[in-house]
């Protein structure tokens, strides 16, 4: 608040007053520490009344959806590991948008978290400024890529969309099709896409048949993608899936077809969620590593609160290709 004040060139009482009750304050003096506040990145702290050097025994966490069972198993280890050290998690749900990521960084960050945790390396300008403002740890999860904050847990989704395609081009298949969902905003579901067609092509096959939808997937939204698919490009012989969920929808809509699943046509998924062991036939996926996510971040922010000199690092926990009877 200090910093604040001198660059607004106001006492810090006018600062507080500004930020607490803005009206009590002129529109002049409210707009120039409004100004030095977004240049210094200040968030004031709601709970340890300015002591800048306070930290909570929480760990924000970010998701981008709190119905996706992957991120429920990642949230789920995660606190038992940090429960066991005294450490609770502090939950918000992005809905798969930087906006409210923004807004959810800078509601914890007002409280003084001892770390946070966010899915996916793209966010606002605001939030990486604000972030790498932060004296804390911060980690982001679930993809690996360049120039991370802090630190990175996950696994290449690319590499998952080549590990896909390789295997239905293994098992005979020679006209291939991606069917996703929400690219807009499911990014790493995007990199998967990208990293089947890059597969496919350098494999001399012709380049896979494409086919989103805007919404988030669903069952129902897989069997209507399918019907379109097979309608438009009957040669299609096998399709990789952004995830199991619109696998599901698409292969009951094969069996009201009659197109029989793998014969004529392989699928295979992401997500390996619980039904793929289970369904009839039952599903080839991708299997990510959800808990193992949650337990590695725990253990690395300990690590970090335990001995600050501790370091960033990049952790890549890889992925398993599950091969069952779609395929």
């Amino acid at each position: 608040m200090s910093d604040v004040a001198e660059m607004a060139g106001v006492s810090t009482s006018t600062v507080s007053r500004a930020l607490r009750n803005p009206e009590t304050v002129s529109p002049e003096l409210r707009a120039r520490v409004d100004a030095a506040t977004a240049s210094l990145a200040y968030v004031p702290n709601s709970m340890a009344g300015g002591l800048a050097a306070s930290r909570t025994r929480t760990v924000g966490v970010i998701v981008p959806s709190l119905v996706n069972s992957f991120f429920s198993a990642t949230i789920e280890a995660m606190a038992e590991v940090l429960n066991g050290d005294g450490y609770q998690i502090l939950l918000g749900n992005s809905g798969y948008t930087i906006e409210r990521e923004e807004a959810l960084v800078n509601s914890f960050l007002s409280w003084s978290p001892a770390a946070i945790v966010l899915t996916g390396q793209i966010h606002s300008r605001i939030t990486l400024q604000r972030l790498l403002n932060a004296d804390m740890p911060i980690v982001e999860m679930w993809e690996l890529g360049d120039n991370p904050l802090d630190t990175l847990v996950g696994f290449s989704h690319r590499a998952a969309g080549r590990a896909a395609a390789r295997h239905l081009l293994d098992t005979g298949r020679q006209r291939l099709a991606f069917v996703g969902a929400a690219p807009e905003q499911d990014r790493r579901a995007t990199q998967r896409g990208a990293g089947f067609s890059e597969a496919v092509i350098e494999a001399g096959s012709p380049a896979p048949v494409c086919l989103t939808m805007p919404e988030r997937a669903s069952v129902e939204g897989g069997g209507q993608l399918i019907a379109q698919l097979v309608t438009a490009h009957p040669e299609i012989d096998g399709v990789f899936f952004s995830n199991d969920v619109l696998m599901l929808g698409a292969l009951f809509e094969c069996q009201r077809r009659c197109i029989r699943v793998p014969q004529a046509l392989g699928l295979i998924g992401f997500g390996d969620l619980d039904f793929a062991a289970w369904s009839q036939p039952t599903l080839t996926t991708i299997r990510p590593p959800r808990r193992e996510i949650g337990t590695a971040v725990a253990k690395h922010l300990l690590h970090r609160f335990h001995d600050p000199a501790g370091v960033a690092t990049t952790i890549d926990l890889g992925f398993d290709l599950v091969s069952r009877g779609s395929t």
